[in-house]
């Protein structure tokens, strides 16, 4: 496994839950870090959560409070998981991940970490 791959996303509705999974590459070592980004369109680009080498977590204004970010360096996995949804929460969520160490405030930039899985799609309905 090269790239990371994502699941758990799907139709839910308004003050529902997501758990979202994502295994990172088997090659990384157990300092990996990594984050979850959500696009609702083009110009709507957005860090969610980030986690850093230590565990140590960072949140975007939407993430907080509603949102959940962890990695299982046993299990080679990032989970995020999304509580109260609201329908604008909709839209494409990423897990991105990279090799350690990371510099935790770097980490919400997009773009700065490498490994990309595939998007997974969360609707919310009213």
């Amino acid at each position: 496994q090269v790239q990371p791959m994502a699941s758990g996303g799907g139709s839910v509705q308004a003050g529902g839950s997501l758990r979202l999974s994502c295994e990172v590459p088997g090659y990384m070592y157990n300092d990996y870090c990594g984050g979850w980004f959500r696009t609702a369109s083009e110009e709507a680009r957005e860090d969610l959560a980030v986690i850093d080498s230590s565990g140590i977590t960072m949140y975007g204004d939407t993430g907080k409070g509603r949102f959940t970010i962890s990695k299982d360096t046993d299990k080679k996995t990032l989970t995020l998981l999304a509580n109260n949804l609201k329908p604008e929460d909709s839209g494409m969520y990423y897990c991105v991940t990279d090799s350690g160490p990371c510099d935790l405030m770097a980490l919400r930039s997009w773009g700065v970490m490498n490994y990309w899985a595939q998007g997974t799609q969360v609707t919310v309905s009213s």
